[in-house]
């Protein structure tokens, strides 16, 4: 009986401690081998064709799930990296020697996943993929997996970004001055806690504290703050940031926020939809008399629901709860709006079938993309052919038309992506109704 009372305590005691520690995490570095196989390969000719064959069957065939997720994420083909390599030889043969160094870097990363454990204790297990991609992502996430691009996430400046156009060399300067490897760790376990988030945002809003998050619990698991550009220079500026911010978090173009690295500006600081983000969640952190609590609601908040998002701005008191209404109205008028359309009357007065074109005229200018949809008559009265051609002041743009007599017309214009030229926000969606004459 004794003995299997110790037996039964024994079980409990090595269930407990089970259930208790995070296993080691799953690291695997073999896709940086298997690229510089590749990448000798394709040194030996210089005929595309075969360095085409190469990346396919010496890297892509035999690459990684953790390589496979990264070309779906990022929407890469083979013929990127001919390109990347073909184009950039000085760039690819510095930075060779420091991918190794990313195996020794992200060696002392499982204490700092087993205290976000310690913070999160429902934290789901992760792999991490070290890969080499085609210079587009120092590290993204695909479901459980960690996908890091080792020829961006290990530069310093030593590495020669001269064969660069001016605004990727620029944002690889300002990148590479920061020594990423050196705070390998903390930019680590930012991209492993959006393994266990639900997202990304819809609006500047839910992205910007969808990012936060990860920035804070990166922080609070390493001590460090992420070790980025928007965190020195966020906390000097807030005030005119927090303006900013609240009069454009609802936008749905993330472009002036996040991922606008590639500045010719020496001032220009990108992604500061980040520091926001990390901004909004540390208030709301330290407001929580129940840490634990506000930790699992920021992993487990819904990024996708815009209410369920703004509901947690409110909570955080990053802007008071009465400044919210004003806010979303200030974000309206903001919003580019359709002026007219040049060739059609005020009333209801019908045009001649013999109209060749439509002018629509914005409130200011817009940035050169465009979103038509059809109106609720469907195809049967859409007016409209081919691409619009915006003029050079960017305040117009005229499409062509071809019309029928004694018709009725009619066309959206979308903010899908007419949006701003200066600050990105979408249009204020506009029917266009008319109706031909005899």
């Amino acid at each position: 009986m004794l003995q299997r009372t110790l037996a039964g305590l024994v079980l409990l005691f090595t269930t407990l401690s089970a259930v208790g520690q995070q296993r080691p995490p799953r690291i695997i570095f073999s896709d940086i081998d298997r690229f510089w196989v590749a990448y000798d390969s394709m040194r030996t000719t210089t005929d595309s064709l075969r360095q085409l064959q190469y990346i396919n069957a010496l890297y892509i065939k035999r690459g990684t799930p953790g390589l496979r997720a990264l070309m779906d994420a990022k929407e890469y083909k083979a013929e990127d990296w001919v390109s990347a390599v073909r184009r950039y030889p000085r760039f690819w043969a510095s930075i060779r020697p420091r991918t190794q160094l990313a195996k020794t870097a992200a060696a002392g990363i499982a204490p700092y996943l087993g205290k976000l454990q310690q913070l999160y204790p429902p934290l789901r297990p992760a792999s991490l993929y070290f890969t080499i991609g085609a210079l587009s992502s120092g590290g993204t996430t695909k479901d459980s997996l960690v996908l890091i691009g080792t020829e961006l996430a290990t530069g310093n400046t030593s590495v020669d970004i001269s064969e660069f156009a001016p605004g990727k060399q620029a944002y690889l300067k300002r990148h590479f001055q920061l020594d990423p490897l050196r705070d390998f760790i903390p930019l680590n376990v930012h991209e492993y806690v959006h393994t266990q988030l639900k997202g990304p945002g819809n609006r500047v809003l839910g992205q910007a504290i969808y990012e936060g998050t990860c920035d804070l619990l990166a922080e609070l698991a390493t001590g460090k703050p992420v070790p980025q550009l928007y965190m020195t220079y966020g906390p000097k500026h807030e005030t005119e940031l927090k303006e900013r911010f609240g009069s454009e978090m609802f936008n749905p173009n993330f472009g002036h926020w996040f991922y606008n690295q590639e500045s010719t500006d020496p001032h220009h600081v990108p992604d500061l939809g980040y520091y926001m983000g990390y901004s909004i969640c540390r208030t709301y952190y330290r407001r929580a008399k129940d840490k634990p609590r506000a930790i699992r609601e920021m992993v487990e908040l819904d990024y996708t629901n815009d209410q369920a998002v703004e509901a947690f701005l409110l909570k955080s008191g990053y802007y008071a709860s009465e400044a919210m209404p004003r806010l979303k109205e200030a974000y309206a008028r903001q919003r580019p709006t359709v002026v007219g359309v040049r060739q059609l009357p005020v009333g209801n007065q019908s045009v001649e079938a013999s109209l060749q074109e439509l002018t629509i005229e914005f409130s200011e200018p817009m940035a050169p993309y465009t979103s038509i949809d059809y109106g609720p008559g469907g195809k049967a009265m859409w007016p409209l052919v081919g691409y619009g051609r915006f003029s050079p002041d960017k305040k117009t743009v005229t499409y062509k038309a071809v019309l029928q007599p004694d018709h009725d017309y009619e066309f959206l214009l979308t903010g899908d992506n007419f949006q701003s030229l200066q600050r990105g926000l979408p249009l204020q969606p506009r029917l266009i109704k008319f109706r031909t004459s005899h």
